[in-house]
């Protein structure tokens, strides 16, 4: 599929699939052009200062308000139940959500493995995985709980959104704004990947600092949907998720009717094979926020509500130093996943489409055979990482994971004994 995107990150676009379609000169004229309707779509308070407002007008065949009455619509592996009883410190590993026996779309798809907060504190998120085999038929969904950071690791995914439509592939990632209502088809006929669910701050590109203006992820990188539009009527279903529940009502046509839009409330992919990598380092290790991507702060400077972290093709270049990930034990917990290739930090059992859960102060680190072999390479040669990409999804706060998560069959159980052959080393008399 060809599509055209504009291009840039928070930017003030605009975009008409048909001529005029824009009103001139104001928002919501008497009468808008083809007889549409004016909606605006707030992305945040009115108030919010004008460079974190987001809010986008939109230029529509019917206007949001017409479906049908909500009723609950049960959904037993993707909810934001993260418990509050008492939360294991243990490292904990999955293999890849295993595929779907039965027709499963999108939606159906998505298995939720850990969180914190919730869409009724406005803070934390909610991590989910998703295995899916076929296109959403007849049925269109939002998330006003949250803003959805997607991250395919195998198949493309088709977002059809009010916007337009993304076509998004492994190594690359999409974000949907809270509110804004999509559809998902699957080209490739499977697919499975991460979802983040940020229930705080909307994700921003971070502050550069001493970095400079050129490193990281480039706004120009990013990429939003032209208008595109479905004037369809029909028998369809509109999947609300809303305080961490999914309703749904009927809906007689589709809501991606929109004709023209403007604003900045816009859904975006950007190509995780365009991240500048920053890495002339002479000793020691960098840490990971080298290697930041996208931020949701929170009340805390300095502290992100949520971080998404990548670990792409790079260059290792530190001298008499130890190359891997070196073992930590963070204030932070992390959650990670692997899209393409190895890990360098495990030699083994870490898998693409798996993913494992550090939370705050559990220590981790290479496993035992990552460290030998590390500890006995030749460091006066650059050391090449090529044809990976892992991510982390980072939290302020402890990620509880689901009990799902913890009972599922494709857990790793022996993951904490990686370190068990981890060898004594230590000899007072030998320096």
């Amino acid at each position: 599929m060809t599509l055209a995107y504009q291009s840039g990150f928070g930017n003030e676009f605009a975009s008409e699939a048909l001529p005029g379609a824009l009103p001139v000169g104001r928002n919501s004229p008497q009468r808008c052009p083809y007889g549409l309707y004016a909606e605006q779509l707030s992305g945040t308070a009115f108030t919010a200062p004008r460079h974190e407002n987001r809010r986008s007008w939109l230029y529509r065949i019917r206007p949001g308000a017409m479906h049908g009455p909500f009723a609950p619509r049960p959904a037993a592996r993707f909810h934001n139940v993260f418990g509050d009883g008492p939360v294991s410190p243990e490292q904990m590993r999955w293999n890849p959500l295993p595929a779907p026996d039965a027709p499963t779309d999108f939606l159906d798809g998505l298995y939720t493995m850990a969180g914190n907060g919730g869409p009724e504190a406005g803070t934390g998120v909610g991590v989910h995985v998703y295995a899916a085999n076929r296109s959403m038929q007849g049925r269109f969904f939002y998330d006003a709980d949250a803003e959805l950071l997607i991250v395919p690791q195998q198949g493309r995914l088709v977002l059809r959104t009010e916007f337009g439509a993304l076509e998004v592939e492994p190594q690359e990632i999409a974000l949907v704004p809270r509110g804004v209502r999509f559809a998902v088809d699957l080209p490739d006929g499977e697919a499975r990947g991460y979802v983040c669910e940020n229930f705080g701050a909307h994700l921003r590109l971070p502050d550069l600092g001493p970095i400079g203006s050129n490193g990281l992820a480039s706004p120009r990188d990013f990429v939003a949907p032209r208008a595109a539009y479905e004037d369809v009527e029909g028998e369809f279903e509109l999947v609300a998720k809303f305080q961490g529940h999914l309703w749904r009502a009927a809906i007689g046509h589709s809501p991606l009717d929109v004709v023209a839009w403007h604003g900045s409330h816009v859904p975006f992919k950007y190509d995780l094979r365009r991240f500048n990598t920053l890495g002339s380092i002479s000793f020691d290790h960098p840490d990971p926020s080298i290697f930041l991507v996208l931020t949701s702060p929170s009340d805390t400077p300095g502290v992100g509500n949520m971080d998404f972290v990548i670990f792409p093709p790079r260059i290792l270049a530190m001298e008499d130093t130890f190359r891997p990930p070196w073992f930590h034990r963070n204030a932070a917990s992390e959650f990670m996943g692997l899209i393409a290739g190895a890990y360098d930090a495990k030699a083994e059992g870490f898998v693409p489409g798996g993913a494992s859960l550090h939370n705050s102060f559990t220590g981790h680190g290479p496993d035992a055979e990552t460290f030998e072999k590390a500890s006995a390479a030749d460091t006066s040669r650059p050391h090449y990482i090529r044809d990976t990409m892992a991510f982390m999804f980072e939290s302020r706060h402890v990620l509880r994971p689901s009990a799902q998560a913890v009972a599922a069959a494709h857990r790793q159980r022996e993951y904490v004994a990686c370190w068990h052959g981890l060898k004594k080393h230590f000899d007072p008399t030998r320096r």
